[in-house]
């Protein structure tokens, strides 16, 4: 997501070197056309799918026609105002400000849901970009202080988590107990930020533990992560490791990849424990040296999905990419190469980056001015278990991908990528 407040410093990398000098050293290949380009694209294609909706509309897809809203307390509601505060930021359009603070008088009620655990990508890639951009702290910091609150109240003492989901069942129709799933990662930035922005440490506190938790119960040997763990709410032991949204239970589900490593490399920046980087990196090479990745990248919606049999009923979607995945892991790996030491490494994780951007940033993902809802990229998954979001445009795919394009932009300045 993004940073207000900064713990670990982000001066020029190679100090005393121009930022040509610093693009050179990092063997940079995306020029700033390209970047620049992509930007200001995506941010005609942002104010046109705003000219097809209502002012009250969140869009969260574009589906046979139309688009699809599933209203402020839906997980995605931050994503399509987080965006267009971004490409705000990317251009000075004004318009696009406005676009954002529109949907803002709307979200802003949510700052009092304590029904979910997304509140980070609720609250704080819309308002906390907000305030980052605009500095207006009367307008903003209340609304992140009550959502962080509210965020927080599912945090439990015997599990060291945040609950996810309240109530439903898992494949085996077993009713969840406790469960957490690996998205969760995502809003542990919230708490960390909210914690600098109100003083309240237990904030913090709350991230580290569940952070720990997750580290020490929701993966494999070989660094891939599990979909949903679900807890004893007595005594905090492990009931069992599912999922919901990937091929089958020891399946890698993709986007659940890209979250725990974003989600590693933001907590490292955030506490500066080398733990959390170690995970990070681990997580990284997993996903990178993955034998199911293709070539362009963008991967299957399961990283595993080549294992599913002809008589499973997701077979017949095995093939489906997800470009959400790919933005989200871009991002991270912009990052990352922000905190580890090796040359190689860095340009590694710049290179793998670089290779996402450019897939995304054309056909089949890209989409043609005024086609696909007005959403920036295409063939994104949701649930192919639930069958919902199959193939479509996503608003964080769209998120991700502009991120990831603002944070190249800040390697091309001879910046640090934060």
């Amino acid at each position: 997501m993004i940073r207000i407040f900064m713990l670990l410093a982000a001066p020029l990398i190679l100090a005393g070197l121009s930022p040509e000098a610093v693009a050179q050293e990092r063997k940079l290949r995306l020029s700033e056309q390209f970047v620049q380009t992509n930007l200001q694209e995506a941010a005609n294609q942002i104010k046109y799918l705003e000219s097809q909706i209502e002012e009250s509309d969140i869009p969260t897809t574009f589906q046979n026609g139309k688009h699809v809203n599933w209203g402020t307390s839906w997980w995605c509601s931050g994503f399509y105002p987080g965006t267009a505060l971004y490409l705000y930021e990317a251009t000075g359009d004004d318009g696009l400000l406005a676009i954002a603070k529109s949907k803002l008088r709307y979200l802003e009620k949510e700052k009092a849901n304590t029904g979910t655990h997304d509140l980070g990508f609720m609250l704080f890639c819309s308002f906390g970009n907000a305030l980052r951009l605009t500095g207006d702290s009367s307008a903003y910091v209340p609304v992140l202080a009550t959502g962080a609150a509210s965020l927080a109240s599912r945090f439990n003492q015997n599990t060291k988590t945040i609950r996810s989901w309240d109530g439903g069942k898992n494949w085996d129709g077993q009713p969840w107990q406790y469960p957490v799933i690996i998205d969760n990662m995502m809003n542990l930035e919230f708490l960390t930020q909210a914690s600098k922005l109100t003083g309240k440490v237990v904030f913090a506190d709350i991230a580290k533990t569940h952070a720990n938790t997750t580290m020490k119960n929701h993966f494999r040997k070989d660094y891939s992560s599990y979909h949903v763990v679900d807890y004893r709410v007595e005594d905090g032991s492990v009931v069992a490791r599912k999922t919901a949204q990937g091929a089958f239970d020891e399946s890698a589900w993709a986007r659940g990849q890209a979250w725990a490593l974003y989600g590693y490399t933001m907590m490292f920046r955030e506490t500066g424990d080398k733990r959390y980087l170690k995970q990070a990196r681990k997580i990284a090479a997993f996903y990178l040296n993955h034998p199911n990745l293709p070539a362009d990248l963008v991967p299957y919606w399961d990283m595993n999905q080549d294992r599913l049999e002809t008589d499973s009923k997701y077979y017949a979607q095995r093939n489906l990419r997800d470009a959400s995945t790919a933005a989200i892991v871009a991002s991270a790996l912009l990052e990352l190469s922000d905190y580890v030491k090796s040359n190689k490494e860095i340009k590694w994780y710049i290179a793998k980056a670089e290779d996402m951007l450019m897939s995304l940033s054309k056909a089949p993902y890209k989409a043609a001015y005024k086609s696909n809802g007005g959403f920036i990229l295409e063939h994104s998954v949701g649930s192919i278990p639930h069958k919902t979001e199959v193939d479509v445009p996503l608003t964080y795919a769209d998120y991700y991908y502009v991120e990831a394009l603002l944070r190249y932009k800040r390697l091309l300045d001879g910046l640090s990528v934060l």
